[in-house]
């Protein structure tokens, strides 16, 4: 089976469509001009082989693959593989996911995250059904039934209640039919690319595993009570052991380390909320609200309250 441009209408700019193939070999879809959407695939099983923006690479079970739009793409079923299962959505992207994909990116308008963790994978795939589910999304007031006591809108189907059939089956796609229903799914997205980007490993990273666990919790909750000693438990190293490698990869004691981190986390909840200074000084780890502004003052140069005025 071979899907082309002519034969397959290339997708309007504004819709979102959520889709889930299995397809065997031999299928393949090329548009000569690109699309004026973007383009998300996440490969389940089996393989797919992908072009775009001068770049081929193989799409494996873990892969995901973001295509820009306007860019000439070709992708089918890998040569030698006997099919392809995977998720695929169009979409337009909100703002910030562009800079994500950013360190990804295989080529202009092209990006590849390979081997994405197995821990992710059930968790990326449920997203995904709540994608189509909720592309069929109405509200109670649109139905009929929409009133207390009334049987729940909407129901899932029995397809959707978990990921579909690993072979077999026809292809599965829905179109957001409304404004709810496209900011539903692209939450869905958002989330698939939140956890692919965030744990996936950036080209070329280097350095010890366990230091590097070490500050993804230090980032994950810098207002949580570290210590020297329960990060070296957490990466399973003695304390001075885990506190001379720390400082030999990263220039930086622990606790520097730690206070630096605090010190963003509080800039940050400075300039994106109301909290009062205590409540930022409480949630980013420090004793007291004295003892927050004199470490604030000495790292930006001035208190926690003229850093928020300005």
């Amino acid at each position: 089976m071979t899907v082309t441009a002519e034969n397959m209408p290339v997708p309007a700019a504004e819709l979102t469509i959520v889709g889930h193939y299995d397809q065997p070999s031999g299928y393949a879809t090329r548009r000569a001009s690109g699309a004026p959407s973007w383009l998300l695939m996440w490969t389940q099983a089996g393989a797919g082989h992908v072009e775009q923006s001068g770049v081929s690479f193989l799409a494996a079970p873990g892969d995901l693959v973001v295509l820009g739009s306007g860019a000439a793409h070709h992708y089918r079923v890998a040569p030698g593989a006997a099919r392809w299962r995977f998720w695929w959505v169009h979409f337009q992207p909100r703002p910030s996911w562009p800079g994500w994909l950013a360190p990804h990116a295989a080529a202009p308008g092209c990006h590849r995250v390979a081997g994405v963790a197995p821990a992710l994978h059930e968790r990326i795939d449920h997203a995904f059904v709540r994608a189509l589910r909720d592309a069929r999304w109405l509200p109670p007031s649109a139905l009929e039934n929409g009133r207390p006591g009334a049987p729940e809108h909407n129901p899932p189907s029995a397809r959707e209640h978990g990921p579909p059939a690993v072979t077999g089956g026809p292809p599965v796609t829905a179109i957001a039919g409304s404004v709810a229903a496209r900011e539903l799914v692209l939450g869905a997205v958002e989330e698939v690319l939140v956890l692919v980007t965030a744990s996936a490993r950036p080209g070329g990273e280097s350095g010890d595993a366990r230091i590097r666990r070490a500050l993804a919790l230090i980032a994950a909750e810098p207002g949580a009570p570290h210590s020297v000693d329960s990060l070296a438990r957490a990466v399973a190293l003695s304390p001075s052991r885990f506190a001379h490698l720390f400082t030999a990869e990263t220039g930086r004691t622990p606790m520097r380390a730690l206070r630096e981190a605090r010190m963003r986390h509080a800039a940050t909840l400075l300039d994106a909320t109301d909290l009062d200074i205590g409540q930022v000084a409480a949630a980013s780890g420090f004793v007291s609200p004295f003892h927050f502004s004199r470490a604030f003052r000495r790292a930006y140069g001035l208190p926690p309250r003229d850093y928020r005025a300005r």
